[in-house]
């Protein structure tokens, strides 16, 4: 387990700077001390002021009475098609598949590589992969490549059966977590050999290049976004505590978030459990949840116990509740339904990149304390969606899958919401 940080911040002076933030939409004069945001191009209305206004306000350069003296504030970043276009996690799978880097799960079972894998779903994949084999040859025997990349990707098999069934819709995305457990076998050394590699292809080909997998083209490339780059390189200058947090598994993540300067030390992805050095298919708990356990990674409500345990050391239970202002991040920016809970928790701005996402988009829109901004992607933004954000009826989705309305703090029903801030 890593050190976790210990914050002794008072309350009452974040509580000053909150204020001085949310009462001051437009950039307050300069003073010339703060480091500044250099890239201009993609940044939507007013939303680099209110970064750069964030930087003046709570960095250690701030000169207005909003400055939290003594106290190192947080920012917390996610990573896929928040920090970079597209998903390391999904290059990471389809270079492991396409260079035959899964190992056959313990006795040929296929249930074993996850607890909520359905019984179809094993049984096609021990149909579809052979089983004397200690690596899966899924570069050479594209049903194989299929099956896994089917039940990955899609949630279900490549005959249409559901492959997963009983998970907390707010803790775990069994698709996510299947990823880091058919790691399995591997030291964490060899999987961030495996994204090193998957890394050089996917910067290096073109945007837009397809790769074949299996029978399928799926995504052949990632980029890093220069505005996210320059916004941590500035968010760490003025003295903010910068991490990043995925639900892509953590080797992977340390590989590609070195790219925009976050160490090892500062990113929270999922965690398998290890045995003489190894990876299994078990995953690391958080909270209330053991390790092994299976049931909390890197995901909305997980991240939020995730970022208080490892940011913020709070043990036990209490990771899972929101905290008080002085033991939250300062800062969150997001792109998907993943991040509500974290971007919530965040107390002076939260950032959000319009992926059209039902839940985050009728919160952000919303805006009920003037703490969020809305921008497009920067690359290959998304139009703007038809009709409304169902937000008053279906778009929040329940422990147990169930549909309902996004609501409030307090409880209130968050009515539907508009698209307003899209791609052209």
């Amino acid at each position: 387990m890593r050190s976790a940080r210990r914050w002794q911040a008072a309350a009452a002076a974040l509580a000053i700077a909150g204020s001085a933030f949310a009462a001051a939409p437009t950039a307050q004069a300069r003073t010339g001390a703060c480091p500044e945001l250099t890239v201009t191009q993609g940044w939507y209305g007013q939303n680099k002021a209110r970064l750069q206004e964030l930087v003046d306000t709570y960095g250690r350069c701030g000169k207005g009475a909003g400055a939290a003296r003594g106290h190192q504030p947080v920012a917390v970043f996610d990573w896929d098609n928040t920090v970079v276009k597209n998903d390391v996690g999904d290059a990471t799978m389809y270079w492991m598949l396409r260079h035959s880097k899964i190992r056959r799960p313990q006795h040929g079972d296929w249930h074993t590589t996850s607890r909520y894998l359905t019984e179809p779903a094993a049984t096609a994949l021990a149909a579809a992969c052979p089983a004397d084999a200690a690596t899966l040859p899924t570069a050479t025997d594209p049903r194989c490549a299929d099956e896994i990349r089917t039940v990955y990707g899609d949630g279900r098999t490549t005959a249409g059966a559901a492959a997963f069934a009983g998970w907390d819709r707010r803790t775990i995305e069994p698709q996510y977590a299947w990823l880091a457990q058919l790691m399995s076998g591997w030291r964490a050394g060899d999987i961030r050999s495996f994204a090193r590699a998957a890394r050089a292809e996917n910067l290096a080909a073109p945007i837009g290049a397809r790769q074949r997998v299996g029978t399928a083209e799926v995504m052949g490339w990632v980029r890093y976004y220069d505005q996210q780059r320059d916004l941590i390189r500035t968010l760490e200058r003025a003295g903010f505590d910068v991490w990043v947090t995925s639900a892509s598994p953590e080797p992977v993540v340390d590989v590609w978030a070195a790219g925009v300067g976050i160490a090892p030390d500062h990113t929270i992805g999922i965690r398998p459990v290890t045995a003489h050095g190894r990876l299994t298919p078990h995953l690391k708990g958080c909270g209330s949840v053991a390790d092994g356990e299976d049931a909390m990674i890197t995901y909305i409500d997980g991240k939020r116990c995730w970022i208080n345990q490892e940011v913020f050391g709070v043990r036990g239970a209490a990771a899972e509740r929101v905290q008080p202002a002085a033991r939250r991040q300062v800062f969150a920016a997001g792109d998907s339904d993943t991040d509500v809970s974290f971007l919530r928790d965040a107390t002076g701005l939260r950032l959000v990149l319009n992926r059209n996402k039902n839940e985050l988009m009728c919160r952000a829109y919303d805006n009920s304390d003037g703490r969020w901004i809305v921008n497009p992607m920067f690359i290959q933004p998304k139009g703007q969606k038809s009709g409304t954000y169902p937000c008053a009826t279906t778009a929040y989705t329940g422990r147990d899958g169930t549909a309902g309305p996004v609501r409030r703090a307090d409880g209130t029903v968050v009515p539907d919401q508009r698209d307003s801030v899209y791609g052209g």
